[in-house]
């Protein structure tokens, strides 16, 4: 099975075949999982993204869409499979909090009704605080309990590049793996994703409007991906404690596939990106033509 690629398994441009990919996950570590919570959110988040959830605005950011979303809650799902195998200690309750806290990890870009200035990219540098802010909201809406979800803001902050994880005083062995888990799921995720480098035009304009110094254009951008991506292994090795190591225990008992097919894909990537950078530097747009989404931004 060599040919099989990250983007063949399921398709990940549809939730809800993400949701069932998900729930088959799940099921496999146990086949009593209450799925209500999950649903529900599912249900809600989506609505969020799509402008149909009380009180806020449709999705306006291209890069930090619903499919990042849904691709973080997949990764985090198959993470905490991988742990599950290799005989973490983790409950219901701590799988049901992880693909909770996994989904609702961006909906800081949400704006509200009468936020009409910009877009969502506005709040970049501030967005895992506004994203626990509103799982705050929700919560005390929703009537969910608050016992089984406290632990959501630690979880929550470690998808930010710039917190000191190492400075976070968990409360449980458990809780501080869910959050390092949701950290590498949130860079494997984007980073893995089929359109990860037509999308980076994208997120030079989520920087620009956010405020994030550094990148002089999208091709700047493009270039300093390749030392990003430098970074995010180090992270994985060291603030991030190693975890996507439970990817290829994942994919040997789900697909009897003895690889990582998020690291195969996000190293193809950056191999590809070299190649371009290397031989059309000049012309980059047009080798970036998956879904025609660099014609987007134009």
């Amino acid at each position: 099975m060599k040919e099989m690629q990250l983007s063949r398994i399921i398709n990940m441009e549809d939730p809800q075949s993400v949701l069932d990919e998900v729930r088959a996950i799940v099921f496999m570590m146990f086949q009593d999982f209450d799925f209500d919570t999950v649903d529900r959110v599912f249900k809600d988040i989506v609505y969020l993204f799509h402008g149909e959830y009380p009180g806020y605005r449709k999705c306006t950011t291209q890069y930090h869409d619903l499919k990042h979303s849904t691709d973080t809650f997949l990764a985090m799902a198959r993470l905490m499979h991988g742990a599950f195998i290799c005989e973490e200690n983790l409950t219901r309750e701590h799988v049901n909090l992880g693909l909770v806290c996994a989904f609702m990890h961006d909906t800081g870009y949400i704006q509200t009704l009468d936020d009409s200035v910009g877009t969502g990219a506005k709040y970049t540098r501030t967005d895992t605080k506004r994203s626990i802010v509103f799982m705050d909201k929700y919560i005390a809406d929703s009537g969910l309990s608050k016992e089984d979800f406290k632990h959501y803001p630690d979880i929550l902050i470690c998808t930010a590049l710039d917190t000191k994880i190492n400075k976070i005083r968990f409360e449980s062995r458990e809780i501080e793996l869910l959050g390092k888990m949701l950290g590498t799921a949130d860079l494997l995720g984007q980073m893995a994703d089929r359109t990860y480098l037509e999308k980076l035009l994208f997120l030079f304009y989520e920087f620009r409007e956010g405020g994030v110094p550094g990148y002089d254009s999208e091709l700047d951008l493009l270039k300093k991906t390749i030392d990003f991506y430098a970074m995010a292994r180090r992270r994985f090795a060291t603030d991030l404690n190693s975890v996507d190591k439970y990817m290829r225990q994942h994919f040997k008992v789900r697909w009897d596939l003895d690889r990582d097919l998020y690291m195969e894909a996000i190293e193809n990537h950056i191999n590809y990106l070299s190649f371009i950078l290397e031989h059309h530097e000049e012309d980059y747009r047009d080798h970036l033509k998956r879904m025609r989404l660099a014609r987007k931004t134009q």
